[in-house]
């Protein structure tokens, strides 16, 4: 998923944008009480004061993270990670016979047993839309030339070429050619001059380049930065971007890399092949995941950094995102893990336009719900109604239509501090976003030694609500998922003035944007929660059809 909404912003040179950077918030803004501070925050530190006027006592709770991997050496997180009792590190055995040797903080299904990596992948649409080309040809066959069985197929096809041939602009693409390798010059020069691999526009305020590459390279970071409406616009993010509108461009004519056959050597058509990747969940692109777990649980009790929002968690990291879109194989794979492996919470901070294997992540999101186990998923950063445009993965059923009860989408707010209430890259729906939380300029932990940053995105709304989530469970330990959620929506709270449709300066009421129509808000929630403590929801699930085999 990308971290920004780049789309419109992608292929300027010097144009004057529409909006300008946001100002300077405090770093905590997202935590803090409107009423006090005049900040949207989630209001946690009146939270808290609640839950320790009722004297309450928190338990435990675990919370895993799907992402692209984790710094496992921060100061902020290391006393946090999970750790598995039943594994004794480093031994090269699976001593708990789970399937997964040396899953001491968690696993990584993007690795291989030689411990390679994969650090990219593809376009997922690119990858369907040539599997699919395999099969079908350039002539789409009519829907009375197939049996009913490939009807579906033949739809999907339809889409992904439409979306693969039909919006690739040649000239476009040759300016993106052009700009890139100057920003990589420049790049590698304000990387040696600033000593550091990952720079934003605050970093570039007072750097002042003398090489031609490295002025235009600023310029161009700047100017993204202004139209994003925000200074943490990383040059790392958008080289990936970048490279990732070259690929889909290059789907067109060339079958896309298959970056991860070679290094994870499972059989990727197989479900049933779970057992594969290896332990190393830190690997060469933990930027990501570092910063949403940061923002769920970095201690907050040893005055270094930040404050996590949940007090008493631990954090699981699964590794299955790559940069570039994830695979549902890995993502159902993923899930399954956490939830057999005790998670209570997952935080799930990633997307993508295409699900070839739905019904894979449809199942390991059934089994996660016979589990009572709350799923937590970013809406995306596309500034689209996602009622009416696909991103995946959904809590809608493709076998039967219905919605996941443990599953909660989140659209990502702001301030108008910020730029506005809800942020201009979040994708929303009324019928499929269900809250609104905080993800402009949130600042957390980041990888490369005890370091802390600000990025912004529906993935760092994501960890909000997990945060939040597992904050409830801590206190209220007797909360279903399904109450979880519900108070979580019920107790959100409804802005005081419209605000703006995203991606446009059309106003409307924040209930015309996601089922809730209100914001997070931790205090609220913890009020609720406390008045449902003790009651359990009764409903029948579905069963999980996901098949075991030897190792379960």
């Amino acid at each position: 998923m990308k971290i920004w909404f780049l789309s419109s912003a992608l292929l300027v040179t010097t144009a004057t944008f529409a909006q300008s950077a946001s100002t300077e918030v405090p770093k905590n803004w997202y935590q803090l009480d409107k009423a006090s501070t005049g900040y949207y925050g989630i209001s946690l530190d009146k939270a808290y004061d609640f839950l320790k006027a009722k004297k309450l006592k928190s338990k435990q709770v675990l919370v895993a993270v799907i992402d692209g991997g984790i710094d496992t050496l921060h100061e902020d997180l290391k006393p946090v990670l999970w750790t598995n009792a039943k594994e004794i590190p480093g031994n090269g055995i699976d001593d708990d016979h789970n399937g997964y040797i040396d899953d001491v903080h968690g696993w990584n299904f993007l690795g291989g047993k030689d411990g390679r990596n994969v650090k990219e992948d593809s376009y997922e649409g690119a990858r369907v839309y040539t599997a699919l080309k395999a099969k079908y040809g350039e002539e789409i066959p009519e829907d009375s030339a197939v049996s009913d069985t490939q009807k579906n197929e033949i739809a999907l096809y339809k889409k992904v070429k439409e979306k693969v041939a039909g919006e690739v602009n040649p000239a476009e693409i040759a300016f993106l050619k052009q700009i890139l390798p100057g920003f990589l010059k420049g790049d590698s020069v304000i990387t040696k001059e600033l000593g550091k691999e990952e720079y934003n526009c605050t970093d570039l305020e007072k750097y002042n380049p003398t090489d031609a590459n490295a002025k235009r390279t600023k310029v161009f970071l700047t100017q993204l930065c202004k139209g994003n409406n925000s200074n943490e616009l990383t040059n790392k993010q958008i080289i990936d971007e970048l490279n990732g509108e070259l690929r889909k461009a290059d789907a067109v004519e060339n079958s896309p890399k298959e970056y991860r056959k070679e290094i994870v050597q499972d059989d990727e058509k197989d479900i049933s092949d779970r057992f594969y990747g290896n332990k190393d969940i830190m690997t060469a692109t933990p930027f990501h995941g570092t910063h949403c777990a940061g923002i769920i649980a970095a201690v907050r009790d040893n005055g270094k950094g930040i404050k996590g929002i949940a007090d008493n968690v631990r954090i699981m990291m699964v590794r299955a995102v790559p940069d570039g879109d994830e695979h549902d194989k890995d993502i159902a794979n993923a899930i399954r893990y956490a939830v057999e492996n005790g998670a209570q919470v997952i935080s799930m901070s990633f997307g993508k336009e295409f699900s070839p294997e739905k019904k894979w992540v449809d199942d390991a999101v059934k089994f996660a719900e016979s589990k009572g186990v709350l799923l937590v998923h970013a809406a995306g950063n596309d500034a689209k109604n996602v009622d009416s445009t696909d991103n995946f993965p959904s809590p809608v059923y493709l076998d039967n239509g219905k919605k996941a009860t443990n599953w909660i989408t989140v659209g990502a707010s702001g301030d108008p501090h910020t730029g506005s209430i809800t942020a201009n890259f979040s994708n929303y729906g009324k019928e499929q976003v269900d809250v609104f939380a905080p993800g402009v300029q949130i600042y957390s932990t980041i990888p490369g030694g005890n370091m802390y940053g600000n990025a912004s995105g529906t993935s760092m709304a994501c960890p909000v609500v997990a945060g939040t989530a597992a904050l409830l469970l801590e206190y209220f330990p007797t909360l279903s998922a399904k109450q979880l959620k519900y108070i979580i929506e019920k107790s959100s709270v409804s802005p005081d003035t419209e605000v703006n449709v995203p991606g446009t300066t059309q106003k409307t009421k924040l209930s015309e944007l996601c089922v809730s129509g209100g914001l997070l808000n931790a205090y609220e929630a913890v009020k609720l929660a406390a008045s449902l403590q003790g009651e359990r929801t009764k409903e029948v699930l579905p069963a999980p059809t996901m098949t075991k085999n030897k190792k379960g």
